[in-house]
């Protein structure tokens, strides 16, 4: 039977000893006044279970709503308490710690119709024991319909994006909406988490193609970017090779170099590029590249002339 269901058969093992002890003793006495041992049995068991039935406790984190023909009497524990039998009766065990309750929306549309299954878990405690126990008839399930409620409710007023972005936002205005509504039950919601969004199949594979194709769109944009960077550039560079002709050798002249200094490597060039190198610029860039010919005879520095 759930704690927080009517609950008077709570009879601790010290309660039943001392009905047990008590009947006992009453009865024995009864014996040795000269009463009937029938009488005797029938007063024993009674007070017995008078006593037993008096004795009642609550767990250390529990509180227990005691009626007294069936008006509020007032909260007993945690621990051991007395109550009146017949008169008086436990009608909960409410258990004031933390609870949680996993609670979820299935098929609900979002603000742009799309249809989606959301998760959702509530961190819950009871404040107020007696008016979770005189105000709502059974607070445990209230809480799980309000706040299923709730959650459609707010589903219905935001996007996908939204919902699948912005899920503490969502929570804490899910959890905000139910302490609202549950204050008045002696109920206080101290958070509520979003676990999962869960939307079609289709339409998630339909999101994942617009989220490659948005890279793309990305992607070309900073290639086109990088483009018109380099394009200024050059239109930059041209200006100033315009207006010195000296760097414009220059600059044909370290080309020309570096395609020959690496072996192997060709490159092709516009014509007027070779025409724009004079005699001693080729001659120059050959001798630095190691490819100066060789002269013979006398002409040679270092030549000596041969005995006849």
């Amino acid at each position: 039977m759930p704690k927080n269901s009517p609950n008077d058969t709570r009879y601790p093992v010290p309660a039943v000893v001392a009905g047990l002890g008590t009947g006992a003793a009453v009865g024995g006495g009864l014996l040795l006044a000269g009463l009937l041992p029938a009488a005797a049995a029938v007063a024993g068991a009674g007070l017995a279970l008078f006593v037993g039935s008096s004795i009642k406790y609550a767990d250390q984190w529990e509180k227990a709503v005691v009626l007294r023909m069936g008006r509020y009497r007032g909260l007993e524990g945690p621990g051991f308490f007395t109550v009146v039998p017949i008169l008086d009766r436990v009608g909960y065990h409410i258990d004031q710690r933390i609870r949680t309750t996993a609670f979820g929306a299935e098929s609900v549309l979002s603000r742009d119709t799309v249809p989606v299954n959301v998760d959702a878990i509530a961190f819950w405690v009871v404040y107020d024991a007696e008016r979770a126990a005189l105000e709502v008839e059974n607070y445990r399930e209230a809480v799980i319909l309000a706040a299923q409620t709730a959650l459609r409710d707010a589903i219905g007023k935001h996007d996908l994006a939204e919902l699948i972005q912005s899920r503490k936002e969502l929570g804490r205005g899910l959890q905000e909406a139910l302490d609202k509504k549950m204050h008045d039950w002696g109920i206080q919601v101290q958070s509520v988490e979003i676990r999962d969004v869960i939307i079609p199949q289709a339409l998630e594979d339909a999101m994942s193609r617009q989220a490659q194709a948005e890279r793309e769109r990305q992607a070309r944009i900073i290639l086109g970017t990088a483009e018109t960077e380099i394009a200024a550039k050059f239109v930059e560079a041209a200006e100033r090779y315009r207006d010195s002709p000296a760097a414009m050798n220059l600059r044909a002249m370290n080309m020309l170099y570096e395609s020959i200094a690496k072996r192997g490597g060709l490159m092709v060039v516009p014509s007027g590029l070779a025409d724009s190198l004079n005699t001693a610029g080729v001659m120059g860039l050959a001798g630095a590249a190691g490819l100066a010919p060789e002269v013979e005879g006398p002409e040679r520095p270092d030549a000596r002339p041969e005995d006849s």
